[in-house]
């Protein structure tokens, strides 16, 4: 009988949090799933932890690669020695809820078999938790199997592949560089027949932001323009690209101003070039009569649409000062 559900695992540990994230895994109450932990010759990565962890339980299989080859290319390679019936790509900083496979294994047990299985997830960092950004949209997509086209709104959910079952054979490769998971992500589910969610969230993920720990040599925060430039165009191809055009712009603008305006995230030096980048691709794929969000969102939109640096790092300062004088009070 083959495993439900592969966990590709790339063992890179910066913030020495596998250790953790493994116990939860193997405290699941649901027990038929494997575990590919991916090793390669990065300093990241723990390789006696790793094999620690071979030894003590079977599910756990050891794939060793002979160079430091980033997150992308672990997690093909996980992906390829993979058995179970459906993958989830996780990373070190990953904490799963203890019956997570159990709700999941249930919700499959109603559905048949999908191509994708989306959950929720929340964000845990300084003591403080945050929801994930898609618990709206997975709690109105209702218990029916649908598809992308059937409900646009799925496609603008974060892009990611830690919060998501992926039917094995249909997950296409992951390209180098940062931020990796987004062709997948959206290649996944316009090529997704069947498409089911489980409005719960099952992971935390344990760091601000979402950024793979390793990229590939070279990789930089400029790859976040290059991973949508691959959705649009796989998007461009699909005969549902008119209604789900307006919600990967959202989604793809939203993603641009979140890492623009992540302290840290940018290089001073580098934020003019981000920001111009992120106002051509605005230029480039918005659609046609689309609509700009209300409020404050919607004023960042139109500085960036205009590339109004200058006038977007002012307003960023008075909202800061804004926000300091309130704290004080």
């Amino acid at each position: 009988m083959a495993t439900l559900i592969s966990v590709v695992l790339p063992a890179h540990d910066r913030n020495g949090q596998l250790k953790e994230c493994l116990d939860a895994l193997l405290a699941q109450s649901f027990r038929d799933f494997e575990i590919v932990l991916v090793v390669d010759t990065s300093p990241d990565c723990p390789e006696r932890v790793a094999e620690a962890y071979g030894m003590r339980d079977p599910r756990v299989s050891v794939l060793r690669l002979n160079a430091a080859v980033g997150i992308g290319r672990a997690r093909n390679a996980g992906a390829a020695r993979a058995t179970g019936d459906y993958l989830l790509f996780l990373d070190s900083d990953h904490l799963l809820d203890e019956d997570a496979f159990a709700a999941l294994a249930e919700r499959l047990e109603q559905t048949g078999e999908v191509d994708v299985l989306q959950f929720g997830h929340n964000r845990f960092y300084r003591d403080k938790v945050w929801p994930g950004g898609a618990e709206r949209v997975l709690a109105e997509a209702g218990p029916e199997v649908t598809t992308a086209a059937e409900r646009p709104a799925l496609l603008g959910t974060p892009p990611l592949v830690w919060d998501r079952l992926l039917r094995r054979g249909t997950v296409p490769a992951f390209p180098d560089g940062h931020y990796d998971e987004i062709p997948v992500a959206h290649a996944a589910m316009l090529a997704a027949r069947r498409v089911a969610v489980l409005p719960r969230e099952c992971v935390t993920i344990r760091r601000r932001h979402t950024l793979n720990p390793v990229g590939s040599p070279g990789a930089s925060q400029f790859d976040l323009f290059e991973q949508y430039a691959r959705s649009f165009e796989l998007l461009a191809g699909s005969p549902d690209a008119a209604a789900l055009w307006p919600e990967l712009f959202t989604r793809m603008v939203r993603h641009y101003l979140f890492v623009f305006d992540l302290g840290g995230c940018v290089d001073r030096s580098e934020r003019p070039q981000f920001f111009q980048r992120a106002s051509e691709h605005y230029r480039g794929y918005q659609p046609e009569g689309y609509r700009r969000p209300d409020g404050r969102e919607g004023v960042k939109f139109s500085l960036l649409s205009s590339g109004a640096y200058a006038a977007f790092e002012v307003a960023k300062l008075s909202h800061i000062a804004r926000g300091a004088v309130t704290g004080r009070r």
